[in-house]
């Protein structure tokens, strides 16, 4: 079967590689020059399934409605006549509830399990490079109080199979050394063996690179203009280049997912919010991260990638604008400073600004449309890389149309 994968990034190159071994003849489309330049390109490196309760939640909103109008926080919601956003936030808001966190939480946890057992698979096979290490991730808190709470919320994660261990200031400082200097300033952690680091950006333009020479054509450069339909089918592509035709299609187009489906009658409530990133060389190995770091009191996340470090921060609601604001950056910096001095050269860093595609429950829309030839593969927010090995098996199981591997309950569009 011919099919299309719409997007370039790590969701859609990931499609690609399982539908490739479906025995797929495939083709991605980009509108970018070359993979995994938008989301992909610089987000927080890590994969995260101890991660995995979604934004929409008691304690977010407490957060949020306390930071309300301020511009130097972590999380930053612009208000304006937007009646695609604000039914956005309605159904955003119905989600903060502790028992739709919890099954949401749940749902995310099932796809990033599935997704940590199909990278050490796809790494055996592929032998692709890109920074990655199995070194787990740590979460640090300041705060005793936040603490007591994270401490239940690992029990909670351990008992799904999500292994989280709760960790006292030595025991923290043992696991990742760089942390010494804060001494007493640590109130404790959640330390997740199970979880990972690396560079999305490689590891997307790796396995593209994987793909292409199994026989996968990468159409990149080129902007597709609209989804043209006939009956119940997905026909063609409307593309700057001319049409192009499949039998199938996957749509995986990250925040302009929801702008290509609207024509065809999809309303797909993904909505973009902009992450804030910069890299930075490595200056003291002796005092880098081994580990994945989120630092939770300042909502700042560090990884190593070989000899650079990865600083990520900010979930603001501001449309599709990717404008870098200097003071988001500063306000990493000096979280970076604070945290690991002297680590990396913060003065020469490069700053990066993305959007990821959220939905108002966290969760991605995966599978199948009322068009017989289109599916979902978008709307993963934060937790891209940590679901996409998962995400294009399901998908690429139900486009065979084989029982899938992975339960679907609670991802596909039905929910809406």
């Amino acid at each position: 079967m011919k099919v299309i994968v719409l997007g370039g990034g790590v969701i859609g190159v990931a499609a690609a590689y399982y539908l490739m071994a479906d025995g797929h003849e495939v083709t991605v489309v980009e509108a970018r020059e070359g993979v995994g330049l938008e989301t992909s390109f610089a987000n927080g490196g890590q994969l995260v399934a101890s991660h995995c309760e979604p934004w929409a939640s008691p304690a977010t909103l407490r957060l949020m409605l306390r930071w309300l109008g301020r511009r130097d926080t972590p999380i930053i919601v612009r208000l304006r006549a937007d009646p695609a956003f604000l039914g956005w936030g309605l159904r955003f808001l119905r989600n903060c509830t502790r028992a739709r966190a919890a099954a949401n939480t749940a749902r995310n946890l099932r796809l990033a399990l599935a997704n940590r057992a199909l990278m050490a698979s796809l790494r055996a096979a592929t032998g692709i490079a890109y920074d990655g290490a199995q070194t787990g991730a740590l979460t640090l808190y300041r705060d005793p109080r936040s603490f007591g709470e994270a401490a239940r919320h690992a029990a909670e994660l351990s008992a799904l199979g999500c292994a989280v261990e709760t960790v006292d200031p030595a025991r923290a400082i043992a696991i990742e050394p760089a942390l010494a200097h804060l001494g007493n300033r640590i109130a404790g952690g959640l330390f997740a063996p199970g979880d990972e680091i690396g560079d999305c950006h490689a590891f997307t333009a790796a396995l593209a690179g994987h793909c292409e020479a199994r026989g996968v054509a990468f159409r990149t450069g080129l902007r597709v203009t609209g989804i043209e339909t006939e009956g119940d089918r997905v026909a063609r592509l409307a593309t700057e280049a001319g049409p192009l035709a499949a039998d199938a299609y996957v749509l995986a187009a990250g925040a302009s997912s929801a702008r290509l489906a609207r024509p065809l009658g999809l309303r797909l409530p993904i909505h973009p919010v902009k992450g804030y990133a910069f890299s930075a060389t490595i200056a003291d190995a002796a005092r880098a991260p081994r580990v994945g770091i989120t630092d939770q009191d300042s909502r700042v996340v560090f990884a190593p990638l070989g000899g650079r470090l990865r600083v990520v921060s900010t979930a603001e609601f501001a449309g599709f604008d990717t404008t870098l604001n200097p003071r988001r950056i500063a306000l990493m910096a000096k979280a970076a400073h604070d945290l690991l001095p002297g680590a990396a050269d913060y003065a020469r860093a490069e700053p990066w600004a993305g959007l990821r595609p959220a939905t108002p429950d966290n969760l991605p829309i995966l599978g199948p449309t009322r068009f017989r030839n289109l599916w979902l593969d978008t709307g993963h927010g934060n937790l891209g890389w940590t679901q996409a090995c998962a995400s294009a098996r399901l998908v690429a199981d139900l486009l065979a149309g084989r029982p899938p591997a992975i339960d679907p309950e609670g991802l596909t569009l039905a929910r809406f």
